[in-house]
């Protein structure tokens, strides 16, 4: 999550916005609820565009048990490897993470019961993702077609590799005719119940039964470089607690 800098209303610090009041909320009842074949309808192929190793767990480790159910056909496309979640670590350096993170990832897909899904690595540079938004766009419209339905972070999300990932897709599923579907992940922490900036109106709640819900809660933690803290720094885990708790909930939000 390190490296770059959002606006300052979409901050990433501190523990954020707490869980409790998240699930107090009386919103949720409002935001209609759809289902997986909605999302993707039948012969329509997945494509999750992740911006580090995690983000496709994360954001619709949910969503992806159900489609894999359903049949339906997916690609997955990891847009960095993830080597700048600790800088100057003696524990994670660079050339560790470039190896580990990915690896993690597949372990997380097993968790989920998914047999090995196709993957697209991209490996543009962890954190530098928004100076290359235009090249990104690129690479992604290459492989799309029409009737792709592509699943990324939101392009108001807070961490910049995951709004410059919103930005390219979007430019991306109009070039070729997919369609882009958004997911909140680090919006959840600067975000408040019911906040104005947040786009209610295009939001959908996926509801996930128990069982898909704890396969998604064990496959998070295959990924030990970040929910564990760093001692060779004294940093925190990159992906805290407080973190975890908003986005395992028994739903998972998009943006249509």
């Amino acid at each position: 999550m390190r490296a770059g800098t959002a606006p300052q209303e979409r901050r990433i610090e501190g523990r954020g916005t707490p869980d409790q009041s998240w699930q107090a909320w009386p919103g949720w009842s409002t935001l209609p609820a759809i289902g997986a074949g909605e999302l993707v309808p039948p012969g329509a192929r997945a494509v999750i565009v992740a911006p580090h190793p995690d983000d496709e767990i994360l954001a619709c480790g949910g969503l992806l048990q159900l489609l894999a159910a359903q049949g339906s056909a997916l690609l997955l496309v990891a847009v960095t490897d993830g080597d700048a979640s600790h800088p100057d670590s003696p524990l994670w350096p660079q050339e560790r993470l470039r190896q580990v993170r990915p690896r993690e990832s597949a372990l997380a897909l097993q968790a989920l019961g998914l047999a090995a899904p196709p993957w697209l690595r991209l490996r543009l540079p962890d954190g530098g993702v928004t100076g290359m938004t235009p090249q990104l766009s690129t690479m992604l419209a290459a492989h799309l077609r029409p009737g792709d339905v592509v699943f990324t972070t939101w392009r108001l999300d807070g961490h910049p590799d995951h709004e410059a990932c919103g930005w390219a897709c979007a430019a991306a599923c109009s070039a070729s005719g997919a369609t882009l579907v958004e997911m909140p992940v680090w919006g959840w922490h600067w975000a408040a119940p019911g906040d104005a900036r947040v786009p209610w109106h295009r939001a959908r709640s996926l509801p996930l039964p128990d069982a898909i819900l704890q396969r998604k809660r064990a496959a998070l933690r295959c990924f030990a470089s970040q929910m564990q803290a760093d001692p060779s720094t004294g940093r925190p885990a990159i992906v805290g607690d407080d973190a975890l708790q908003r986005l395992l909930h028994a739903r998972e939000v998009y943006f249509l």
